[in-house]
């Protein structure tokens, strides 16, 4: 798999003082030398995000390529898959977490083709599910839905999620997370915390309601959701097309 080849380029993103400043304040720092330390391990999960259909073994074959060109690992093996499961269980999700919390940034220019409408930069709000594996812990987890098709439920657990992504770049400025029986609702209105003046929001006529808007309103940020044709609202001023 060729494309793996440039996974030495996440340290570009993602510095390694960086990533070792956020596994610090997670408490995940080794306290002995380990042969998966916290900060390859997590340059390894997100090499599995970007190339999820490969094997762990061969995304951290290519992950250690990558690095080895950069000087930062020297004389190192690729070590079991069972000890790469270990390490990603030992890391957790809190340092990934943070991770994108501190670099989740707008990332379009005014150059940037429809990213900005009159001054404002263009985001959006939606909401999707996922299959995960077919397990115990994420069925108590996240829960099946059913299957439209009579009593029975579907064939793997799902996720649900909810996102503000920059319209130019489709960059994920925020994004919550629940089972699938969390409406979107619910967690689109965990979401205001990353906007701010500047900003024009749109969004499906499913989120349309007083406590969101008043929610998404309040950072500052402008708002252009679309409205259910059986809701009759108020004309307060006409604009030209």
């Amino acid at each position: 798999m060729s494309e793996l080849s440039g996974l030495g380029l996440l340290t570009w993103v993602y510095p390694p003082g960086l990533v070792d400043r956020v596994v610090a304040a997670c408490g995940c720092a080794e306290r002995r030398e380990r042969l998966l330390p916290a900060r390859l391990v997590v340059y390894f999960v997100l090499g599995l995000v970007l190339f999820s259909p490969a094997p762990y073994l061969e995304v951290m074959r290519h992950l250690v390529e990558g690095l080895r060109g950069q000087g930062l690992l020297g004389d190192w093996h690729v070590p079991a898959k069972s000890s790469l499961l270990r390490a990603r269980q030992r890391l957790d999700c809190e340092p990934l977490w943070a991770l994108f919390a501190v670099t989740a940034k707008p990332m379009a220019t005014e150059a940037t083709p429809g990213a900005f409408w009159r001054g404002l930069r263009l985001l959006a709000v939606d909401g999707t599910c996922r299959d995960v594996a077919d397990s115990e812990a994420d069925e108590t987890a996240f829960g099946r839905p059913g299957n439209g098709c009579g009593p029975g439920k579907s064939a793997f657990p799902q996720v649900r999620m909810a996102a503000l992504v920059e319209v130019g770049s489709h960059a994920v400025l925020g994004a919550e997370l629940a089972g699938c029986r969390t409406g979107e609702v619910t967690l689109v209105g965990r979401l205001p915390r990353s906007l701010g003046p500047g900003q024009l929001v749109l969004a499906d006529r499913e989120f349309l309601g007083v406590p969101l808007s008043q929610a998404f309103t309040a950072t500052g940020a402008d708002l252009l959701w679309r409205v259910p044709v059986n809701r009759v609202l108020p004309v307060i001023k006409h604009f030209r097309r």
